[in-house]
């Protein structure tokens, strides 16, 4: 894909997580030429989980044709997928979209628009029994760090998205412009799709015992269950 055409729209929403869209974004920008554009409802600034809040590039209305959508996750999430308005609106705009992406529990916002019907797709793992409630023909996958189904990519949770942002990079440019992106954020990504030690930690595939060590890491069990 030719990059100085490459336009990436981000739609903001009360409640966004900060990392959903400021991990993939550090990346993103640093690929040449590439355009990062945010959407708000109506061009006011937008409050994240976090409380910082983000001045949008455009409304939702002055959405024009884009590369690419993407949707993050965060507690503004759980309004989102009551919202029939909103998802008629991210229905329409994410259908004339060449991709559709989502990190964390954006995909459930993506499943509750119908953006999902026949694909396959992940979320965030605390939250995953939620996430995948929505769609009827979404094959949810319990043990992923993204998911790349056609022209769809969902991650995991939070830090996942930057994950798939490198991958994503590297299918719409190249290998080399990837990794670039990745060196110049001093990031060191995880290249496996299925390397995914959250999905044992939160009891959606079969556990060995009280800790599970993946690599270099060990996870002890979560004491609760925050879904973002």
């Amino acid at each position: 894909m030719d990059t100085e055409s490459l336009c990436i729209t981000v739609v903001l929403f009360e409640g966004f997580e900060l990392l959903d869209v400021f991990g993939p974004v550090q990346l993103l920008r640093a690929v040449p030429e590439v355009l990062v554009v945010f959407a708000g409802l109506d061009g006011e600034p937008v409050a994240s989980s976090q409380g910082g809040e983000v001045v949008p590039t455009m409304s939702y209305v002055q959405i024009e044709p884009t590369d690419a959508l993407l949707i993050p996750g965060g507690k503004g999430t759980r309004r989102l997928v009551e919202d029939e308005s909103f998802l008629s609106w991210l229905r329409g705009v994410g259908a004339q979209a060449p991709w559709v992406a989502s990190v964390c529990t954006g995909s459930a916002v993506l499943a509750a628009a119908g953006l999902l019907e026949g694909y396959a797709a992940t979320s965030n793992k605390r939250a995953f029994a939620w996430a995948s409630s929505f769609g009827e023909s979404v094959t949810w996958q319990p043990q992923a760090r993204w998911v790349h189904d056609r022209n769809r990519w969902t991650s995991s949770g939070v830090a996942a998205g930057m994950d798939m942002t490198v991958a994503l990079i590297a299918h719409l440019t190249s290998e080399v412009v990837a990794i670039d992106a990745a060196n110049f954020a001093e990031y060191e990504p995880h290249r496996d799709s299925g390397w995914d030690p959250f999905a044992r930690l939160n009891g959606l595939v079969p556990s060995g015992g009280a800790e599970t060590e993946c690599g270099d890491v060990t996870f002890d069990q979560p004491v609760d269950a925050h879904g973002r």
